[in-house]
């Protein structure tokens, strides 16, 4: 058990670092997987996805890979954005957010396979 959570750690980690905060579509369903309810398995990937999301951030910056005034104008939206998502994400059935959590990774991966 304790093997499966330090692979499905290492996977969240990949995957973040090389897809931005993709790490979240592995991080809910191994934390599900790992025994937590829906809700608080999405709820818990944030504040998994959070150090890991800065820290890659960070190594982007330092090697000069990305510039801060690229992203600033998505900071207030996503801000806004994140509020919403946390003051919602209570009060929606367990069956109603692992849909709408399908729904969504099914629309990134088509959209990023088929569409530039």
């Amino acid at each position: 058990m304790k093997l499966k959570k330090i692979l499905s750690a290492l996977g969240v980690g990949l995957i973040n670092g090389l897809l931005g905060a993709g790490g979240g579509m592995i991080a809910v369903p191994a934390l599900e997987k790992n025994g937590l309810e829906p809700n608080k398995a999405h709820a818990s990937s944030i504040a998994v996805i959070l150090p890991i999301s800065v820290l890659s951030a960070g190594l982007y910056l330092w090697r000069g890979q990305v510039e801060l005034a690229d992203s600033l104008s998505y900071i207030p939206g996503g801000i806004i954005g994140a509020l919403l998502g946390g003051w919602l994400l209570p009060k929606i059935p367990a069956e109603i957010l692992k849909r709408i959590f399908g729904v969504f990774a099914l629309w990134a991966g088509v959209r990023i396979l088929f569409f530039k």
